[in-house]
C-alpha cells in the first residue's frame, strides 16, 4: 500500500450555521458569500490540519469538487463568475498542500453536474452529456498540473436539500453504459498521467444501484479496464458505514488495484461526539487484506458523511473536543501503513502512560456501541430490499432516535430473542462509570462521556418499549428521560440528538407484516424471480405513480435528507 487518503473539507464549513448540515460536500453556496477574512481563515485552518495528518502519515487528502472548478461555456454568468473565483482559491490551496506538505490532491466528482443552462443547451442526448464531462474533466486536469487526479461517484447525486444552481444527477444507469463511460475517459487520465479513482458507493438507484454488492454488476463495470492510473475505491461493507457487516469480499474478487474507505467521523454514531472506536475494526480488516491482491491504499473519511446537527471539525477543534476522531484516525493510518496493533498506535499518539487506560476507555464505548447502540440479533442479519442491502440499524439514524410503535413492531418481528437484546443492553450500560472515571483520569472530555451516558440511557428505554409489553410507566419515564435530556444537553449548548417518540399505535397486523417481510425483503444478495417480476418492476413503477401525492405523508427525514427515498425505486 502507498496510498493513504483523508478528506480536507473541515476547513470550509468553519461558521456554517444552518441547523442541520449536509457532511457529504463543501457548502459552495455558504462559501460563494465569503469575503477575504474568511478566505484566509480558510488557508490557516488547512495549513493547521494538513500538518496534523502529515505527521500522522497521511499522504494524499481529498477536495470537493470538479462541477464548481471547471467552467464551460454553456454556464450561466453568475455561475461563470462563482467558478473564476472559486478556481484562483482553490488553485492556491493545491499549492499550500502540494508545496508545502508534500501531500498529493485528488478532487472529488459526481456524474453529472449540470445547470438550468446547461439542461437547456444539451438537452438529455447522452452522447452530448457524455462529451460535455469528458471536456470538464480535461479542462480541470489540464488547468490544475498539481492534482493527482480526480475521485468518481456514479451511484449518488447531490441530496434534495442542496440548493446550488450547480446540481449533480445521475446519469450512468447500468454496468454497461458505466464500463463504456469510464473506457471513454481512462484515455484522458493516461495521456495526463493521473489518476481515476471509481467508488462503488451507490444508493440503490437504477441497474448499477447493486454495484457496491452484486458481483455481476461489478465484474461487467470493471471488464477491460486495466490501466495501472486506475484505482477501484470501495466501502468496507455492502452497505454504508455501519458495525456488523462483514468485510466486502470483491476486495478478492476485483484484481484492479483497490482502496479500501474508512469513516473515522462516525456517520451514524455520533459524528465525534463521543468515542466511536475503529480499531478492532482496522485490525480485522488489515488482517483480512493481506491476502487480496493488489490493494493500493486507504481512504479515510475524517469529516465528509450525515446530514445531521453535530459540528466537530477534525483536526480543528480546541480543547480536544475532536479527539474521539483523531484517535481514528492515528489507528487508522497506524495499523493499515504501519502495521501496528491498536494499542501501538494509541500510544504513539498518547504516549506509553495513558495509552491503557484511553484503550481501556475507547474498548468499553466499541462494547457500547456494538451491544445497546445497535441490536445485535437485528445487525447480523443479512437482509435485502430492491438493489441495497438494508442498514444494520433501524431505530437510530444520523442526529434522530425513533421510539415509536412502527419500530417496536418492525424489530420484534426480525429479533428472535428479544431478553437477550435486552440483557445484553443492561449488561453494557453498567460500563459508564469506569468509562468516566477512566476519561478522568486520562484527561479525556468527561463532559461527552456523560452526554453518551445520558443518550444511551434513552437508548435504553428505548429498547424496553421495543421489547417489552406496553406499559404506561414506561411511556413516562421515556418522555421524563427526553425531557431531562434536552435540559442537560440543550442545542444552546452543543448540538445533540433529536428523540423522536410517539406511542400512537401502528396500524398494521402482525400476520401483515409477516407477509410484507416475506413478499420485499430477502436473505440472499442474488434476486429471486418474485423481485424481477415485482420488487425490482412493477412495485418502481407503482411507487412512482402514488409517490407524488403522497410524499407529504411521509417523515421528513425520508423526503428531504441524501436523495430521497425515491431514489430506492428509480
Amino acid at each position: 500500500m502507498d496510498l493513504f487518503i483523508i478528506d480536507a473539507i473541515g476547513p470550509f464549513f468553519r461558521g456554517y450555521e444552518k441547523g442541520r448540515v449536509n457532511w457529504s460536500k463543501i457548502p459552495f453556496v455558504h462559501l460563494a458569500k465569503a469575503g477575504e477574512t474568511e478566505w484566509r481563515r480558510i488557508e490557516d485552518d488547512l495549513r493547521r490540519f494538513a500538518g496534523q495528518i502529515t505527521e500522522q502519515g497521511y499522504n494524499a487528502v481529498t477536495l470537493d469538487d470538479l462541477a464548481h472548478l471547471a467552467p464551460h461555456p454553456l454556464h450561466e454568468p453568475e455561475i461563470a463568475c462563482q467558478i473564476a473565483i472559486f478556481r484562483e482559491k482553490f488553485g492556491r490551496f493545491f499549492s499550500i498542500l502540494h508545496h508545502e506538505f508534500g501531500l498529493k490532491i485528488f478532487l472529488t466528482t459526481d456524474v453529472l453536474p449540470m445547470t438550468p443552462a446547461v439542461i437547456e443547451g444539451l438537452g438529455n442526448d447522452p452522447r452530448l452529456l457524455g462529451n460535455y464531462y469528458r471536456n470538464l474533466v480535461c479542462k480541470v486536469l489540464d488547468d490544475f498540473k498539481l492534482l493527482e487526479g480526480l475521485i468518481l461517484r456514479i451511484g449518488e447525486s447531490d441530496g434534495n436539500d442542496v440548493r446550488d444552481p450547480i446540481r449533480t444527477r445521475l446519469h450512468l444507469r447500468n454496468a454497461r453504459e458505466t464500463n463504456r463511460f469510464l473506457a471513454g475517459l481512462l484515455p484522458e487520465f493516461e495521456k495526463r498521467g493521473k489518476q481515476l479513482i471509481l467508488r462503488t458507493w451507490t444508493v440503490g438507484a437504477h441497474k448499477i444501484g447493486d454495484l457496491i454488492w452484486h458481483r455481476d454488476t461489478l465484474a461487467e463495470t470493471l471488464r477491460g479496464l486495466e490501466p495501472p492510473n486506475f484505482i477501484v475505491s470501495m466501502k468496507h461493507g455492502e452497505s454504508d458505514f455501519f458495525r456488523y457487516l462483514p468485510l466486502n469480499r470483491a476486495f478478492f474478487q476485483v484484481h484492479q488495484r483497490k482502496i479500501i474507505e474508512l469513516q473515522a467521523r462516525r456517520e451514524y454514531e455520533g459524528a465525534g461526539e463521543y468515542p466511536s472506536f475503529i480499531g478492532r475494526d482496522c485490525e480485522r480488516f488489515a488482517r483480512d487484506l493481506a491476502a487480496a491482491e493488489n490493494m493500493a491504499g486507504m481512504s479515510v473519511w475524517c469529516q465528509t458523511g450525515g446530514w445531521h446537527r453535530f459540528r466537530r471539525l477534525a483536526f480543528l477543534e480546541e480543547e480536544n473536543r475532536d479527539i474521539w476522531i483523531r484517535l481514528n484516525t492515528a489507528v487508522a493510518i497506524g495499523v493499515f501503513k504501519h502495521g501496528k496493533s491498536a494499542e501501538a498506535a494509541i500510544s504513539d499518539l498518547l504516549g506509553r502512560e495513558r495509552a491503557p487506560k484511553v484503550l481501556g476507555l475507547l474498548l468499553h464505548a466499541d462494547t457500547l456501541i456494538h451491544e445497546l447502540f445497535y441490536v445485535e440479533d437485528f445487525a447480523r442479519q443479512k437482509l435485502f430490499f430492491r438493489r441495497v442491502r438494508i442498514p444494520p440499524m433501524l431505530h437510530v439514524y444520523w442526529d434522530s432516535l425513533f421510539i415509536n410503535h412502527a419500530v417496536k413492531k418492525v424489530l420484534r418481528h426480525f429479533v428472535a430473542d428479544p431478553e437477550r437484546a435486552l440483557r445484553n443492553g443492561e449488561a453494557a450500560a453498567e460500563l459508564f462509570p469506569r468509562m468516566i472515571a477512566l476519561a478522568r483520569e486520562t484527561g479525556l472530555p468527561v463532559d461527552d462521556i456523560e452526554h453518551m451516558r445520558d443518550f444511551f440511557s434513552l437508548i435504553l428505554l428505548a429498547r424496553r418499549y421495543y421489547f417489552l409489553p406496553f406499559d404506561e410507566r414506561l411511556s413516562g419515564q421515556i418522555t421524563m428521560a427526553k425531557k431531562r435530556y434536552k435540559q442537560r444537553w440543550p442545542n444552546s449548548l452543543r448540538q445533540r440528538y433529536r428523540v423522536k417518540v410517539s406511542f400512537e399505535p401502528f396500524r398494521l397486523k402482525r400476520r401483515t407484516l409477516s407477509w410484507g417481510v416475506k413478499l420485499l425483503i430477502r436473505r440472499k444478495r442474488g434476486y429471486r424471480l418474485l423481485d424481477h417480476l415485482f420488487t425490482l418492476g412493477l412495485l418502481g413503477f407503482v411507487f412512482r405513480v402514488f409517490h407524488p401525492r403522497n410524499s407529504e405523508s411521509m417523515p421528513k427525514f425520508l423526503r428531504k435528507s441524501a436523495m430521497g427515498v425515491e431514489a430506492l425505486f428509480k
